[in-house]
């Protein structure tokens, strides 16, 4: 018999957007494509949100979904002296307060939303892109490695909502270290 933790979590953004917004010269400035912070994002096993630029992308399979814990941020902006961030602008579908996403990585989780459950697999590290520089603040590039949130796989058809929610894993998280940087190395598939 395995062992569930639980986790009570918030889900605080749900970013569902059908066009990328950070491609070509950042210089340039971003794409303008639509993007919501949604209530509510429904999640269909094996393709991602519906509505979103990875749903049912073949390359994006199995990191179709991003979360990233808002404390990573939160940590990103005290280390570079910047004000807050917008999270939003991090361009991640989910972003959630009190959870430690690293030990995730390769494992099988669900949150529950809105009496809701979605089950997901932690697939790899979202590694942050140089837009990161321009669209936070200098220097965020670098400082959001290994704390750019995890790239995953959903297993279930269902909805998540914003609010409060409780993340279910396979194995003990420690919600105070959601900021820390952690070096992901992604697991081997099956």
């Amino acid at each position: 018999m395995s062992t569930t933790y639980r986790y009570d979590v918030e889900i605080l953004h749900l970013l569902v957007s059908p066009g990328h917004a950070y491609f070509g010269r950042a210089r340039d400035g971003a794409a303008d494509v639509p993007t919501a912070d949604a209530e509510r994002a429904e999640l269909v096993a094996g393709k991602g949100i519906v509505g979103d630029r990875f749903f049912g992308k073949a390359a994006h399979m199995d990191a179709a979904v991003t979360l990233l814990a808002v404390e990573a941020l939160e940590a990103i902006a005290e280390d570079l002296g910047a004000g807050p961030f917008e999270p939003m602008l991090a361009r991640r579908n989910v972003v959630l307060r009190g959870a430690q996403l690293a030990p995730l990585l390769g494992e099988e989780f669900a949150l529950e939303s809105g009496g809701e459950l979605v089950r997901l697999r932690g697939g790899r590290p979202a590694h942050p892109c140089a837009w990161m520089d321009r669209v936070l603040t200098p220097g965020a590039h670098a400082a959001m490695r290994g704390r750019g949130g995890l790239r995953c796989r959903p297993l279930s058809d269902g909805v998540l909502h914003r609010g409060p929610a409780v993340l279910l894993s396979p194995v003990p998280l420690e919600p105070d270290r959601a900021g820390e940087a952690v070096r992901l190395r992604p697991a081997r598939l099956p």
